[in-house]
């Protein structure tokens, strides 16, 4: 009994002494990881909707561009002059692309869910990468289409537009605003309730006419106008042209009213969506 205790004493005396807590290694931690997943999400897609048809992002210029030219040539055929200057081409630009750059924005990021509902399973991706990757990609994309088209349209048309920046560049950045707070609302209620997406194509299809594309503000008479004031895209498109039209004023476009929709709506659908993410992934 004496020699075995010994024994083992001594085992004792020999083995390593255990490491304090506190010089533990810590796990390693991947930097940046949220911007790796965004990324990656964003990669994803670009190679999903573009890179599997012949021409890639070609068509998500030609088909603005092709939106223009044919409501510029069918209008002019009916009208003489549009609402403000002489160039069809440059009064429906200026109208159509931030409510496309909405339109857009809007409509993908209330699908976020749905298109990256296989890779949600993983712990390292959450609901907020996909929706803010959908939402940066089409951001960059429309904003990108923007500036070629309106370049194009102004050296196509040889004007001497004065232009005014900050409104035009403001219009776009509340576009989007309004495009991510009104995805990511619809991004919940499309979850939680499916036919919510079906009822929202049927209420939003005059949308485009409501907006201000075809015309102005205040071609309208007293009584629309007080309608319309209330849809926000008439506000954005009325800024868009005030950046390219140095006569007209839009005096009824609201930057505060447009951007306080925004937020209250992004942050709306963003509570809900940490409320009910989990019931809307397992649907």
């Amino acid at each position: 009994m004496a020699s075995s205790s010994s024994a083992a004493a001594a085992a004792a005396s020999n083995s390593p002494a255990p490491i304090p807590p506190a010089q533990l290694p810590k796990p390693h931690r991947r930097r940046f990881a949220a911007l790796r997943t965004i990324g990656a999400l964003m990669l994803r897609e670009m190679s999903t909707r573009y890179g599997r048809t012949p021409g890639g992002y070609l068509w998500a210029v030609l088909e603005p561009v092709a939106a223009v030219l044919f409501m510029s040539i069918g209008f002019s055929l009916v009208i003489r002059n549009p609402s403000l200057g002489t160039s069809f081409l440059l009064f429906y630009a200026t109208g159509f692309l931030p409510f496309n750059l909405y339109q857009g924005i809007s409509t993908t990021v209330a699908r976020a869910i749905g298109f990256s509902r296989p890779l949600l399973k993983f712990p390292a991706v959450t609901w907020v990468d996909a929706v803010l990757a959908r939402f940066l990609l089409n951001a960059l994309t429309g904003g990108l289409i923007a500036i070629l088209l309106l370049c194009g349209v102004l050296a196509a048309i040889d004007s001497r537009t004065v232009l005014d920046l900050p409104p035009a560049v403001g219009a776009m950045g509340l576009a989007m605003a309004l495009g991510l707070g009104v995805g990511t609302l619809n991004c919940v209620l499309s979850g939680l309730y499916p036919l919510w997406d079906v009822a929202w194509s049927i209420f939003t299809r005059p949308l485009f006419l409501a907006s201000a594309v075809l015309f102005i503000y205040e071609d309208l008479p007293p009584l629309a106008q007080n309608i319309l004031w209330y849809n926000p895209l008439a506000h954005i498109t009325g800024l868009m042209r005030t950046g390219f039209y140095p006569t007209y004023t839009a005096s009824y476009a609201s930057s505060t009213y447009v951007l306080l929709v925004s937020l209250v709506l992004t942050v709306l659908g963003l509570v809900l969506m940490g409320r009910f993410h989990r019931d809307i992934l397992n649907r």
